[in-house]
């Protein structure tokens, strides 16, 4: 699409971003009838390309080609600098096209509040009953397949039949089970397709993995209703009376400001905030100091399990998870799931050494060499390892922000602190995640607390009080009557879960309500 075309068409709804949140927003636009315009920071890449996330690939040009952020994260984790290339997109369907699929609905009490089981930082605007449909929707949307959890208090109705699971997973499934655990084949936006191989972690280049791209731009694209302006870099919104009158930015060097009636900011959780605190002196839509605050992630805990030559020789996947661990005693920890990863001696000398990279040993050289003695005893020992993660619930706390970089409009910088009552809930994590592997060797692959920083979340997040929340309960700007944002940053908690399905079924809920709010106009005018 050209920048004429994009200027010589009137537009119901700018889409900024084209990840989950926009994509399925803009889709369902679309669906509605509203004419959508999706902007897009990096390029449109090729559709046949399976490339992925390279941490190692320094060159922003090749970075940006290939979907990929071109620029590092910059980071004051604990008190320490650090700068390293995070698991974020930069192109059509954003972080999703790189994502290993797993779309897994929350627990009711993630989203509900009540005097009963209230969150130690409130809950939800909206609550688990309002959004069942619409995870029913997304998860038709994005063709979830999976065998349902066994501990689900309101279990998913409509899933695909999963593909059937390898010798070596049915063996470990069946440990779990016997260790009294509820191991279920996990919930991933997967289908069967002809020729496609495992495109976990990388581009899919055809339409088995389902992602913003694959579910959200492409079949937007396909009503005739919508286009996408790629290589189009929103520097600014600009505020007009209590409204969003335009949107500034730059397509290959030349300044444009493009508008429509409404606005749909879904450029991800450090976009979206870096955005707003960037149009206006102070931030704009910041008249609670919330925006850019409460950065969440996940606590990523790594383990590798070897569970005996059955397994080594069957091959694994992507496919056991369980929720025994995610609500324990009062304390909020989250599911474990399989990550679709063998580990041999090569693979655990590189965790280790990244994790001395991002350690205060890191200058100590020679400790490189020495990670290989106990990768190499692993492997003798127990031969191939699959690796499951712990994915704990974060809490928002103000301190934890991004901010803007002064010299890099592109540059992701933020603020964090792993506070006290986190460190306390890894403990506990670790030593029941331990426990559950029980029966079979088994290793953590880290010593320190691991952000993941695929899952960022909470940084423009929605509650009924404008003092405290930067968005209203239909995630429309409590400041602004036509800004409306459809990602993670409106997440008041990060939930025990991935958060792609959730993500999409609130960027459904939300297009509903803008979709009914240009119904009502339509009737008033006639």
């Amino acid at each position: 699409m050209t920048l004429d075309d994009a200027l010589g068409r009137d537009w119901d709804v700018i889409v900024i971003g084209t990840g989950i949140g926009g994509g399925v927003a803009g889709r369902r636009l679309a669906e509605h009838g509203l004419n959508v315009l999706f902007l897009e920071q990096g390029p449109a890449g090729y559709r046949a390309e399976q490339t992925a996330l390279n941490p190692d690939m320094f060159d922003p040009v090749a970075r940006r080609v290939r979907g990929a952020w071109p620029t590092p994260m910059q980071a004051r984790i604990d008190g320490r600098d650090s700068v390293f290339f995070g698991p974020i997109g930069g192109g059509v369907g954003g972080s999703s096209v790189f994502y290993a699929a797993t779309l897994e609905r929350p627990a009711p009490h993630d989203l509900d509040d009540s005097a009963e089981k209230p969150h130690p930082t409130g809950g939800w605007p909206v609550g688990f009953a309002q959004m069942a449909g619409y995870f029913d929707q997304a998860e038709d949307m994005f063709h979830v397949a999976g065998d349902p959890d066994p501990l689900a208090v309101v279990p998913s109705r409509n899933l695909c039949d999963p593909a059937p699971m390898s010798a070596a997973d049915d063996a470990l499934k069946a440990r779990l089970s016997a260790n009294g655990l509820h191991p279920y084949q996990l919930h991933a936006a997967l289908r069967r397709v002809e020729g496609c191989k495992n495109c976990l972690g990388f581009k899919c280049p055809k339409r088995c993995k389902m992602d913003g791209r694959s579910a959200g731009v492409e079949p937007a694209l396909e009503t005739g209703r919508a286009m996408v302006l790629d290589r189009c870099a929103v520097r600014r919104l600009i505020a007009d009376g209590g409204r969003v009158a335009g949107v500034q930015a730059e397509r290959d060097g030349q300044a444009v400001t493009l508008r429509a009636p409404v606005v749909v900011l879904a450029a991800g959780a450090f976009g979206s905030p870096r955005l707003l605190l960037a149009s206006h002196p102070g931030g704009l839509a910041n008249g609670s100091g919330m925006v850019g605050r409460n950065l969440m992630f996940h606590l990523n805990e790594m383990i590798a399990v070897w569970p005996g030559k059955a397994v080594a020789a069957g091959g694994s996947g992507k496919a056991l998870g369980f929720r025994d661990l995610y609500h324990v005693e009062g304390d909020r920890l989250g599911m474990v799931q399989a990550m679709g990863i063998e580990v041999s001696y090569g693979e655990i000398v590189h965790y280790f050494n990244q994790l001395l990279d991002r350690s205060v040993l890191r200058r100590i050289k020679p400790l490189k060499q020495l990670t290989r003695i106990p990768a190499l005893i692993a492997a003798k020992l127990f031969g191939t390892a699959q690796v499951f993660v712990g994915l704990m619930e974060d809490l928002p706390y103000p301190e934890n922000r991004v901010v803007l970089d002064p010299d890099d409009a592109d540059a992701i910088r933020f603020e964090y602190a792993i506070s006290g009552e986190m460190r306390v809930r890894r403990r506990k994590f670790r030593r029941l995640i331990r426990t559950a592997f029980t029966g079979q060797r088994r290793m953590f692959l880290g010593f320190q607390p691991e952000l993941n920083f695929g899952h960022p979340c909470g940084t423009l997040r929605f509650g009924n009080d404008p003092q405290t929340n930067v968005l209203n309960a239909d995630c429309r700007a409590h400041e602004l009557d036509n800004l409306y944002v459809t990602d993670a940053s409106v997440f008041p908690t990060s939930m025990g879960v991935n958060p792609s399905l959730t993500i999409a079924a609130n960027a459904l809920r939300v297009a509903d309500r803008i979709a009914d709010q240009f119904e009502r106009k339509a009737d008033g005018a006639q």
